[in-house]
């Protein structure tokens, strides 16, 4: 009886959870899903189309939700509303900050250097400790400092 309880406790979790995925609580980091993603001045297909971005992959803060629409920030700082379907919640980053840095083999400054990235490179975030992120481009990976990406630490 209570192994049945149990199972059935575990299948409402199930069932439940992906609800609740898109009330999570504000602000929270996500990623661009779509090729192409309209930013509007309002939380309606009815409002004009403010921006588009054709860029899977970018991150994005989610600073409120409404409904199937969040209101976001981008890596400019701009902000707008978009359908919640076409955004991902897997984490991502942008390298920000002026010239190239360095993706390294190891979380330290004097690791070998693997790749040199450009502002702009958007990757796959990996963990951070200790003020590096493991991020990730295509087939290349490293570790970078997190005070050159957007899209680390806490939204």
């Amino acid at each position: 009886m209570i192994v049945r309880l149990l199972s059935l406790v575990s299948l409402l979790a199930l069932l439940v959870t992906p609800a609740h995925a898109q009330d999570r609580e504000v602000p929270y980091w996500a990623t661009v899903r779509a090729k192409e993603l309209n930013m509007r001045v309002g939380p309606s297909a009815d409002y004009k189309v403010d921006w588009v971005y054709r860029r899977p992959g970018l991150p994005v803060k989610v600073i409120r939700v409404m409904e199937g629409w969040r209101l976001i920030q981008d890596p400019d700082g701009d902000k707008g509303w978009v359908v919640a379907r076409l955004l991902s919640p897997d984490r991502g980053a942008i390298v920000v900050g002026k010239g190239q840095t360095e993706l390294r083999l190891d979380p330290e400054a004097d690791a070998p250097v693997k790749w040199r990235v450009e502002p702009g490179v958007v990757g796959t975030l990996g963990d951070c400790d200790d003020g590096w992120c493991e991020f990730t481009v295509g087939n290349r990976g490293g570790w970078i400092l997190e005070k050159r990406l957007w899209g680390a630490g806490e939204p």
